[in-house]
């Protein structure tokens, strides 16, 4: 390929810098592993750049075609609506470039096997020799509005539970659907295991991912007959940087298919039926550039802060087990 093609990393944004800071190693990793090309990012909000300016970038840089690849692991509203709504726009506004969009990672077999080193090397690191056959795993996962999206973490659960041969596996979400984290914890303190890992499906650290850890800590407080394990999240592996790397072939290839059979949007979905349809377009307008950067102010409870009260809600938003179970924490969820 030329100088003339290059790459935008298209990541959600955070409140913590931590998560930034993640974020753009891997940028920064993926640009050395894409050496073919000129490679830049930016996010949907809370933190700067913003995703046109990166693009605006590449342009400035002299790219002519753009390959726009989401920094998610699975397609829900901001790598099926938000990213692409963004995408569309600068396109339209901006003739002398092609753009042209990766798929998700989605549920890739050097994920999995990343997900499954990171598991194994928390059980290596233990101190106690409880058996895997009394290790019960918790994959958790964002959660979303979009079932199909929150069926790709349960059978993500499956095949790792299988694959390490543990004794059993259940899984969480830590935002927007059920059960979320600690609740499918207590579950999981009832079922006789004397061993529970918990293992956060996610990309980058964050105000989840350390939500996460707070209630495993919790739970794990009024369970002290049961060892509780935090497992890292997939941030560097090598393997993540592979899975990116395939995506963006993919789109050389010939490959590049999202998985749409079972899209809301596309397909009436039980629970979502009146989803299907519905118009292409981002919410992240108000909060680009707002979150990390100097002079912002991170109350959560700020109105003009992102919640999500403006997407589709989800149609058991009131499950008990559910958002309305979090009893002790008010962050946004990024």
């Amino acid at each position: 390929m030329t100088n003339e093609t290059a790459v935008m990393v298209c990541g959600h944004g955070s409140r913590d810098p931590e998560a930034i800071t993640e974020f753009e190693a891997i940028a920064a990793g993926l640009r050395e592993r894409l050496k073919n090309y000129d490679v830049d990012y930016g996010f949907l909000e809370f933190a700067k750049p913003v995703i046109r300016s990166g693009l605006d970038r590449l342009r400035e840089r002299g790219a002519k075609r753009i390959v726009a690849l989401p920094g998610m692991l699975f397609a829900a509203g901001h790598a099926k609506n938000d990213i692409p709504s963004v995408l569309n726009r600068y396109q339209a506004e901006h003739d002398d470039v092609d753009i042209d969009y990766c798929r998700e990672l989605g549920l890739d077999a050097k994920l999995i096997q990343a997900a499954g080193d990171r598991i194994s090397m928390t059980l290596s690191a233990a101190d106690s020799d409880t058996p895997k056959e009394e290790t019960l795993l918790v994959v958790v996962g964002r959660g979303s509005s979009d079932s199909d999206a929150n069926s790709n973490v349960s059978k993500l659960t499956r095949m790792l539970w299988e694959g390490l041969g543990l004794g059993w596996a259940e899984t969480a979400y830590s935002g927007v659907t059920f059960p979320l984290v600690e609740p499918a914890l207590e579950h999981a303190t009832k079922l006789g295991y004397r061993r529970i890992i918990v293992f956060p499906y996610f990309l980058f650290t964050g105000v989840l991912v350390k939500r996460i850890y707070h209630y495993t800590d919790m739970v794990a407080s009024r369970h002290p007959e049961i060892e509780f394990v935090k497992a890292p999240y997939l941030n560097d592996h090598p393997l993540v940087f592979d899975a990116f790397a395939d995506r963006v072939g993919e789109v050389f290839d010939g490959a590049n298919l999202m998985n749409c059979k079972l899209c809301k949007y596309r397909e009436q979905i039980l629970g979502f039926e009146d989803e299907v349809g519905l118009a292409q377009q981002s919410h992240h307008h108000h909060v680009e550039g707002i979150g990390t950067g100097e002079g912002h102010s991170n109350d959560h409870n700020d109105k003009t802060a992102h919640g999500h009260s403006h997407h589709h809600p989800h149609p058991h938003a009131d499950h008990p087990l559910g958002p309305q179970s979090m009893k002790t924490t008010n962050q946004s969820d990024s």
